[in-house]
Parts: C-alpha cells; structure tokens; sequence
C-alpha cells in the first residue's frame, strides 16, 4: 500500500508570537516585525464551525449611541490634560514610558493625588518601591489625599483583589512589567507575563468604567520594552522625555484614540517635585543686557506648541591636526552641513581649520530644519566675532545650494517671538501674516541672511521688508 500523502494540514506551520505573521518555515528572525526568536511551531488549527451566540449588547444605529460614557475627566494636571485631549475617559488605558529617573512616577503620584476626590477614587499600585518609599515622595511633593489608595503588590490576582475592594475610578500601575500572573509560565517582564498582565487590566477597566495609567520600562534604544502587542492593545502611549541633567521634561504623544497626537506637554522638574510649565519658552533663553557673539535665537514648534530657544556657537583655534566638532542639543550632521553651506555658500573660509562647539540652552533638542538658518547664523557670528541685533529671531531651513527654504507654521512662530517681546525676524520668503509692530526681513539665501552681521562692532537693527499682513 502506498504511504499517505502528507497534506497541509498536516505540516507544520510558524507564527510570530509579535506580530502574528505566518509562514511555512522557521526563521531566527520575523521579517515583519524585526523581532529575534519569535517564530514558534503551532498545530494547524481544525475547520471549526461557529454557530451564532447570544449578543450581549443590541447594536444601535451610530446617532443613538451614548457618547457621554466617552466624556474626558480632567486629572488636575494641565499640561498632562493637553497631550491628552482634555483629560482622561473613563475605561481608557494609558501607558507612560520613559527611561529610568526622567520623573514618570513623580509626576503620576502628583496626578493620583490632584485626581482623587469622594465621587472618584485614586487607586496607585507600586511593584518596584514599597509603600513607605512612596510615601516619603508624596510628602516631598505634597501629594497626600484621603482619597487616594496606596498599596504594594507584584500579583496580578491581588491587584484585582485591590480593585473589588477600593473600586476607584482611577488605577495607576507602576509598573506593569513588575506585576506577574501566577497562572502563567515565565518571570515578571517577560513577553507573556506581560501581555497577560496588560490584558487582564484593559479588561477590567473597560468593564467597570475605569480609567488606567501604566507605567512602561525602555530599552536602551528608547522603544517600550516587552511585546509590541501591548502597544495596539492600549488607547494611549505616551513617552516621557527629558535630559536628568536639565530641569526640562516633554511629555509627548505617540498614539491617541481620543484625541491628537500633535500636543506636546511641558514639564519642570524640581526637589520639590514637577509643575507644568504653560509658557516654558524662559528656560532656553539667556538674558542678557548685550548680545554676544555667537549666539541666535530661534522659533521651534514642539507638536504645535512654538517655543522659542537659543543656539549657541563657540570657534576656537585648534591645537590638533583634525579640529574638534562638538554638539549638544543638536544634530551633528545638521551642524556640519551649514559649516560646508557657510564655507562654500557663504565664503567664510576660518571654520574649517577651528574647533567648532554649538549647543543649546535648558537641554532643548532642536531635530528641525527650521533651526538650519539659526545654527549658521550663530556660527556665523562666532567665526566673525561679531553679535547679532538685539531682539532677533531666525527661521528657515537651509538647503546645500544656500538658499533658505519655507518652513510649516511660520505665522505660529513669529507670533510667539512677537509676544516675548522679539522685534525682528529673519524668514524665507512670503512669511504670510506677520504681528503688527514685528519687523521682518525676508531673506532668499546666506548671502541675504549674513547681511545682518554688523560689519563693525556697533550695533545695528536689520533691513525692514514690506510687511505681509
């Protein structure tokens, strides 16, 4: 008898435990989603036939749907409310993460306390500090609350259990790859233990209505750690920025189902906790009687928030064969592309052979081309030793052939710089409507822009343009 053929059911087949994605064979790697040692065996699953089951809900035209149920509650935080979208709906699940120290869990206790009230309970869970340790900060920040329940757990099954008992409206888990499910194979952080804790939690809080906020580790690359499921399966991800060295903290959003993903949240961080900082703008500018050389200042648009920073710029002679270039703050290879636009466009031939430092102020990050015009001019004026005019700003981005390029939300930014109290303004061409009392020179490439240098030590205002209003 001859053997049995072996069908397709039979064979063996593969899927990404990731991302899902099948094939025939086994890879080290998915190619779909990046991921080493994800590809697992799995049985070909039998032809079932599902008969329909009893609905839990009747489905409603859209119009007569309850959309109240989805109403935002603010958390006391203004700055949080906005890269929200007003606040947080009840049952939405909202993950935090950051690198370690940044301040996620100082400024999640701070909303824990500011939250709670009589008609809606905070409940904060830690798996990393005790519950002491946690107090110790809460007296430090003020965030101390009848209402506010405090409790340290690494067991999903009491985790729950503190929900049946406490039923706030608000849980807020720090952090959720501490926490572990006793039914599921694998330590605390792993990619099981984490989706079934993840799980486990969404589905709570969309059942009883209740709001959640998770705290999330990184890798060393800055990507959330744990499967990337735990991604799609929550409403909001939100990254928690910032240098520990500087004062300033971003909270930005990267996924938002009940609202934009545009707002940027701006934060302090101090002994005595974090504030929200509403016009941020004073941490990256330095205050001076006289301009310097060296320095320029500059409209960055953050989501769609303008802040307005400050490029600084130091040339030296250089003591070794090949000069020093250093960054902070900046994109090095943003930096040395206008160190060649200024050398071959600009006819400025002493950068080439000094150590050359730029940097900014407060630990802003300027990754935007609209910037390019700010970095040349700063370096500019440092090669020459000559300060820029008072109370001006540059925008525009700078290509290789020299020229000044438009830039997205000009009329924005030069509304900002307008009300700081900036007078002049160096822009591309056609800047739209520009701020009554605001003068603004429109400049075509680097050798309009660099007409604004002084050629003598004596200060001079820059050459008006035809306002456009």
């Amino acid at each position: 008898m001859a053997a049995r053929t072996k069908t397709s059911k039979d064979r063996p087949s593969y899927r990404c435990t990731e991302c899902g994605w099948q094939t025939a064979k086994w890879l080290g790697r998915c190619p779909e989603c990046q991921a080493w040692g994800t590809v697992e065996e799995y049985g070909a699953p039998a032809v079932r036939t599902t008969t329909p089951g009893r609905v839990t809900t009747s489905a409603l035209p859209i119009g007569q749907v309850d959309g109240r149920q989805a109403t935002a509650r603010p958390t006391g935080v203004p700055e949080l409310d906005r890269v929200l979208g007003g606040g947080l709906v009840p049952g939405a699940v909202v993950l935090v993460a950051g690198e370690p120290g940044v301040g996620k869990s100082t400024l999640l206790l701070d909303v824990a306390a500011k939250s709670a009230s009589e008609e809606h309970k905070t409940l904060y869970i830690t798996g990393e500090e005790s519950a002491s340790q946690v107090r110790l900060r809460a007296d430090r920040i003020k965030a101390i609350d009848d209402h506010l329940y405090l409790a340290a757990e690494t067991d999903l099954s009491a985790v729950l259990g503190h929900l049946d008992a406490v039923k706030p409206s608000l849980l807020i888990l720090d952090s959720v790859q501490t926490v572990a499910s006793p039914e599921i194979d694998g330590a605390p952080g792993g990619m099981a233990q984490v989706r079934e804790v993840a799980g486990a939690l969404i589905r709570a809080s969309k059942e009883r209505g209740m709001a959640t906020l998770l705290v999330g580790h990184v890798t060393k690359d800055g990507a959330i750690a744990g499967p990337r499921l735990l991604e799609h399966l929550v409403d909001v991800v939100l990254h928690f920025e910032g240098d520990r060295h500087a004062r300033l903290r971003l909270v930005r959003g990267v996924k938002n189902r009940y609202g934009t993903t545009d707002e940027v949240g701006c934060f302090e961080l101090h002994d005595e906790g974090i504030t929200g900082l509403a016009d941020p703008s004073g941490l990256f500018l330095t205050r001076r009687a006289e301009p310097v050389p060296g320095t320029c200042l500059t409209v960055t648009l953050e989501g769609r928030r303008p802040l307005v920073a400050e490029v600084q710029a130091l040339t030296v002679d250089s003591q070794i064969p090949s000069p020093r270039r250093t960054t902070s703050g900046l994109e090095t290879s943003r930096v040395s592309m206008m160190l060649a636009v200024l050398e071959q466009r600009g006819r400025i031939s002493a950068l080439g052979k000094r150590d050359i430092y730029s940097a900014t102020v407060g630990g802003v990050k300027l990754s935007e081309p609209a910037a390019d015009l700010a970095v040349a001019l700063a370096l500019a004026s440092a090669a020459s030793d000559t300060p820029l005019p008072k109370n001006l700003v540059a925008i525009g981005e700078v290509g290789l052939a020299g020229e000044v390029r438009r830039v997205t939300g000009v009329q924005r930014r030069l509304s900002e710089a307008h009300r700081l109290g900036f007078t002049h303004a160096l822009v591309p061409a056609d800047p739209g409507r520009v701020p009554d009392g605001m003068k603004v020179l429109e400049v075509a490439d680097m050798g309009d822009a660099l007409r604004v240098l002084p050629r003598s030590r004596r200060r001079e205002a820059p050459r008006e343009a035809e306002d456009r209003r």
